[in-house]
């Protein structure tokens, strides 16, 4: 059964499948609905429920309490129509961005390893179109023979070459053509820009970027273009990774660190497979025992559902406005479906 949702920020009225949310529909309308990780764990969705009614799926505290489930509140991301209605989200954002979507080719320039089970990938675009995106934002990629993938760009806007960072997932078809098969002149096809974790560069307090695996590519595209774009507010980077193995790009932001005293860039080994003078734990404890009040502060968050989870509980438990996490959910192929 279909139904239709009245987007009042909008003006526009949206057909919602039967099990469908309306974040999905809207984005698929061509709404620029206010979002950040798709999966009911950061509030950026948060909408009052006008007329009709909802089933909400599971969602965590931090993004919508149930005092506000009972004063009318929802989250678009995790609210599947169970009538016609009518929404009014609550957060609008002067940084909105809307970037032309592209459907363009591209090949592959270079491909490299980045650690044992994540390759760097550079693609450049054919014919000289541009693929303009915002810090932090991914695209949709399409290697021969294999499903298509979403992925972010760690490039920053202006360079003409794209970067993405594809780690080997367990069974993943493509990320595993990339490992063992993609090569030097093959061509990939890109669309996008997609995502709303992008930097917000006309927010002037303290930046706090937390990444998990291969989540460091949306990381680096934002932490470059805020550096290069003059912003000097502090920047605290934690890398979250099981292991010496797993890190990459030290040298990229030790280098990053000297010629900008306002960058910090902090690796947290969860595992670490010998004695190491680096921090050890979770990421999320890392957050926790450095950082006292967050009230005022941008987070953006990349990696896996676990870690992303963990450290908007840890930033919202010291402050961290709802509106101020962006986050960017990397789901394998196994974890989407119960995404």
């Amino acid at each position: 059964m279909t139904h239709h949702i009245h987007v009042r920020s909008t003006g526009r009225t949206i057909a919602v499948n039967e099990g469908e949310t309306i974040l999905t529909a809207a984005l698929d309308a061509g709404i620029a609905y206010p979002h950040g990780c798709r999966s009911g764990r950061c509030g950026s969705c948060k909408s009052r429920l006008v007329k009709g009614e909802v089933d909400l799926l599971p969602h965590t505290p931090f993004s919508l309490t149930e005092k506000e489930r009972q004063e009318g509140l929802i989250l678009a991301c995790r609210a599947m129509p169970k009538s016609s209605g009518e929404v009014l989200w609550l957060h609008g954002d002067a940084d909105a961005v809307d970037h032309p979507r592209r459907d363009i080719q591209a090949r592959i320039v270079e491909i490299s390893d980045a650690t044992h089970d994540i390759k760097r990938v550079r693609l450049s675009i054919e014919n000289g179109q541009a693929f303009r995106f915002s810090a932090g934002q991914y695209a949709r990629l399409t290697f021969p023979g294999v499903p298509t993938r979403d992925y972010s760009m760690a490039n920053r806007p202006e360079e003409a070459i794209l970067e993405f960072h594809i780690r080997r997932v367990p069974s993943g078809v493509t990320s595993g053509h990339v490992a063992s098969s993609a090569k030097v002149g093959d061509r990939v096809r890109v669309e996008g820009p997609f995502g709303s974790s992008y930097l917000r560069e006309r927010h002037k307090g303290p930046i706090v970027c937390v990444a998990g695996g291969s989540g460091l590519a949306p990381i680096k595209s934002i932490v470059e273009t805020a550096l290069a774009a003059g912003l000097k507010q502090p920047i605290r980077v934690y890398f979250g990774a099981r292991s010496e193995n797993d890190l990459y790009l030290l040298d990229r932001f030790a280098a990053l660190e000297v010629g900008h005293p306002n960058l910090t860039f902090i690796p947290v080994l969860s595992a670490p497979s010998e004695p190491t003078e680096r921090r050890v734990g979770n990421v999320s404890d890392a957050l926790a025992q450095d950082l006292a009040d967050c009230d005022g502060w941008k987070a953006y968050v990349a990696g896996p559902p676990v870690m992303v989870e963990a450290a908007g509980t840890a930033l919202a438990e010291r402050g961290l406005g709802v509106g101020d996490l962006h986050a960017d959910i990397f789901f394998t192929p196994e974890l989407a479906p119960a995404a």
